[in-house]
């Protein structure tokens, strides 16, 4: 049990917590990722669809770690 808890806890998350929060940045890189490939086949398709969702998980994941180093003593290292 401890394998499914042990890092959800250490981020101040439940196991389903840290689903719902994985899930919400794994699937937009999967889109994005998509998009991406589509864009090297056909480059005037999806432009800017991986830059913009990197940046914007970017910012997600950077206000997160700033939320969790205060409430939590979180570990950037991820």
């Amino acid at each position: 049990m401890r394998l499914f808890t042990e890092h959800p806890n250490s981020v101040g998350e439940s196991y389903f917590e840290h689903m719902r929060v994985a899930a919400s940045f794994g699937w937009p890189m999967i889109v994005a990722g998509i998009g991406a490939v589509l864009h090297g086949i056909f480059p005037f398709l999806f432009e800017k669809t991986g830059s913009k969702a990197i940046m914007q998980l970017h910012g997600r994941l950077v206000a997160a770690r700033g939320r969790n180093e205060k409430e939590n003593n979180f570990d950037p290292c991820i």
